[in-house]
């Protein structure tokens, strides 16, 4: 689950908790939350396996495989709990190949509203599947009523929606390797944006579990002033 928008559209469980990280809302505003699997170089393509994305010639295919324990699976448990999805176009068509028959391991993932942003794809068989064109659609989504929006994978989308400010959250799993080559999480136009650290988690592994609020402007000082 790489980079993946359209082209064409732009426990050791030792955690210290300020909110739970299985949590989908902190409050009563709807949020666009993105969770990701990166390296400590910041590439996130194809964690899940070897034929997932090797677009880019990119050989390394499954290397979060490794790192997952039952620390890490009471996480993915927690978040993975109901909530509508955002997606790139390629993302999507990995999770339809596959969750519509494995829900019993993603409870409600057939019932949320999928959102797809793409102008090439304008239909499926999958439920409650519903395609997107522009950043002015995904405004109106989220400021209407409902669960909160999930991005997994979908790299281009994500760095659309950072450059654009429309995260409220991320949920960073970040993994003790580096990968070199591969596409990125932060890689295109990232704009200056504080964060605030809700909750962290190391995993036996070294992993760490990091959520993360959007809280206002970048600020600076001279350090010993």
């Amino acid at each position: 689950m790489g980079n993946d928008i359209d082209v064409n559209v732009m426990v050791n469980l030792e955690t210290h908790p300020t909110v739970d990280l299985g949590v989908v809302s902190y409050d009563d505003m709807r949020k666009i939350i993105v969770l990701s699997m990166i390296s400590l170089d910041g590439v996130m393509q194809a964690p899940g396996g070897p034929e997932e994305d090797r677009s880019g010639g990119f050989a390394h295919g499954g290397w979060v495989a490794p790192f997952f324990d039952e620390a890490y699976g009471m996480v993915m448990e927690k978040q993975l709990q109901p909530a509508d999805l955002l997606l790139g176009r390629k993302t999507f068509d990995i999770f339809a190949s596959y969750w519509p028959e494995h829900e019993k391991d993603w409870l409600g993932i057939n019932d949320v509203t999928k959102y797809v942003m793409s102008h090439t794809k304008k239909e499926s068989s999958w439920q409650n599947t519903v395609f997107l064109k522009s950043l002015a659609e995904i405004k109106k989504i989220k400021n209407a009523a409902g669960i909160d929006i999930q991005v997994h994978g979908s790299g281009e989308l994500v760095n659309l929606l950072l450059k654009n400010d429309f995260v409220d959250e991320l949920w960073l799993k970040i993994h003790p390797l580096t990968l070199g080559k591969g596409k990125k999480l932060f890689d295109k136009g990232t704009i200056p944006a504080a964060f605030t650290l809700l909750e962290h988690t190391v995993t036996p592994g070294g992993v760490i579990i990091a959520n993360y609020r959007r809280t206002g402007n970048v600020k600076t000082a001279t350090i010993g002033a």
